[in-house]
């Protein structure tokens, strides 16, 4: 795997291949323009593989209480959004309108303790 690092002029972006807008080698479709900065290590990755791929400790979610930090990076208006109102945004960025993968809600509870309804498993979530 080749480790990236996209600036976007705005915020850096960590993945694998990661492209201008957050896109990588694991998620690199129209959609895939959502970066969020973990809450274990500070950083913005492009997906949860991208930090298992590159980073040498687990993944942290970020927990109900801090559902207010703006955390979530749209890789197109370069908008950093609290996890509210992202979970809200029905999968489009609420500044620019640009669409956001649907699927993403499927790896929700990869980054932000979601109630457990609207978690799934890693078999489901692909």
């Amino acid at each position: 795997m080749v480790p990236a690092v996209a600036d976007t002029g705005r915020l850096r972006i960590h993945g694998v291949k990661v492209d201008a807008h957050g896109r990588c080698a694991h998620w690199n479709g129209p959609g895939d323009v959502v970066a969020i900065r973990l809450r274990c290590c500070d950083h913005y990755f492009a997906c949860y593989d991208c930090h298992r791929a590159l980073a040498d400790h687990p993944a942290e979610r970020w927990p109900p209480a801090d559902f207010a930090q703006s955390v979530v990076l749209c890789g197109v208006c370069g908008a950093r959004l609290p996890i509210a109102r992202y979970l809200a945004s029905s999968a489009r960025c609420p500044v620019c309108d640009v669409a956001f993968n649907p699927r993403c809600v499927l790896h929700h509870h990869l980054y932000f303790d979601v109630p457990a309804a609207l978690a799934r498993p890693l078999s489901e979530s692909r």
